[in-house]
């Protein structure tokens, strides 16, 4: 197996082209090297990969990240490089989600080991500090151990430093404006919230109309901060493609990222119906021979 190379030059300029002609850019996130495969031959720019999808293929929430089961680097890393990289033709590219706030892992050699395995960009949320409620308890005492949103800024600045594309996340405005006053990312996803849908999603109540709202508000704000930086939306209320359309017709933003929506609600939907099919079967009258 030989793995398809790129660049950060020739991603950007794939990216940016789209952007120039109304064209939407689209992320999404693959658990598994079927699903990275069916997201490329469906023309998707870019295929993510964090400890989040890898637990929703288990038929775990993607919260289930948060919990300390596992090393979310070494497993975002492990399955990227043996199921993802492997799976794809070069038509899209791959951007890892790492967890900057590591304390066992130096950031340099986490960049180091996603180009070795071909990978060309990399993001802040997996997982990232900004899932973990402001004021809250748990917040602080995060913070006070050195976990802090600052080092995942301080990721992206090393990350574009290094070569690889930067697509970085977070949850509220104060936030995203100041990763992008900093760390100027390449593409910023602004987070509403966890997906609604399915057997793991979350509905907070919002509803479409909502999300754009808050997206947009966001958006003018990293203009001010970072002109150049590419804008797509996640989450809340965005679940399926009609949600998807009303975001690009009322966001002044370059695109969407998709997790669950094209991921686990597929997948729960198609398997469920086909199964059921097979388990609703029957014998004939005939008896066996």
């Amino acid at each position: 197996m030989i793995v398809p190379r790129t660049s950060r030059k020739d991603i950007l300029a794939k990216l940016h082209a789209k952007a120039k002609a109304r064209v939407p850019i689209m992320i999404a996130s693959a658990g598994s090297g079927l699903v990275a495969q069916l997201l490329e031959e469906a023309g998707v720019d870019c295929v993510n990969t964090f400890s989040g999808a890898r637990l929703r293929a288990n038929g775990m929430g993607t919260m289930a990240m948060m919990w300390p089961i596992l090393d979310s680097n070494e497993q975002t890393l492990r399955y990227t490089q043996e199921d993802i990289m492997p799976a794809l033709r070069g038509k899209a590219f791959v951007c890892a989600c790492l967890n900057p706030n590591d304390p066992l892992k130096d950031a340099r050699m986490l960049i180091d080991r996603c180009a070795a395995m071909g990978v060309a960009s990399v993001s802040n949320i997996g997982p990232s500090i900004s899932y973990v409620d402001k004021g809250s308890t748990i917040r602080a005492v995060l913070e006070k151990s050195g976990i802090t949103f600052q080092q995942e800024i301080e990721f992206l600045k090393l990350a574009k430093t290094m070569e690889q594309v930067t697509i970085g996340l977070a949850f509220d405005e104060e936030e995203s404006v100041a990763m992008c006053a900093q760390a100027q990312p390449d593409v910023f996803c602004f987070h509403a919230g966890t997906t609604k849908g399915g057997r793991t999603g979350f509905d907070s109540g919002e509803v479409i109309a909502q999300t754009a709202m808050r997206t947009e508000v966001v958006y003018q704000r990293i203009r001010q901060v970072s002109p150049h930086t590419l804008l797509v939306c996640h989450g809340a209320a965005l679940e399926n493609p009609t949600d998807a359309q009303y975001m690009l017709d009322h966001t002044s933003g370059h695109g969407f990222w998709t997790g669950s929506s094209t991921e686990r609600l597929p997948i729960e939907r198609a398997v469920l119906a086909t199964a059921k099919e097979f388990t609703s079967l029957r014998f004939g009258k005939q008896a066996p021979r």
